[in-house]
């Protein structure tokens, strides 16, 4: 192989390569995999052929997703709001709201114990 073809196969080797954006995307979907299989555990065994999700999205956001019903949950000062479908946000309360908090506190003790010793 004569030095230009080295030089090209090197080049091309290193465009494949994903830069620190790609990378670090690359280790945040791979995070909130490992959290969101955590997650799903927490509600009992999903029946086979249905899906089920619960993570913290990012900070504040936290997404539930059981089959073709995603639900995302905003944690603000003045509450904690839900949006399920394109009607917008509706605040939880009542025994909903102590449910959310006690799945996203389970949550946090799993992953914290599980992921980030």
């Amino acid at each position: 192989m004569s030095q230009s073809d080295l030089k090209q196969n090197l080049l091309g080797f290193l465009r494949k390569q994903p830069n620190a954006d790609e990378r670090r995307a690359a280790a945040e979907r791979d995070l909130i995999n490992a959290e969101s299989a955590l997650g799903r555990t927490l509600f009992g065994d999903v029946i086979p052929g249905h899906q089920r999700e619960f993570f913290m999205h990012k900070k504040n956001v936290w997404i539930w997703h059981e089959d073709n019903m995603t639900i995302r949950y905003e944690v603000r000062q003045n509450g904690v709001f839900k949006k399920y479908d394109e009607s917008g946000y509706h605040k939880v309360t009542g025994a909903e709201l102590e449910h959310f908090r006690a799945a996203a506190n389970a949550y946090l003790r799993l992953v914290k114990s599980r992921i980030y010793r």
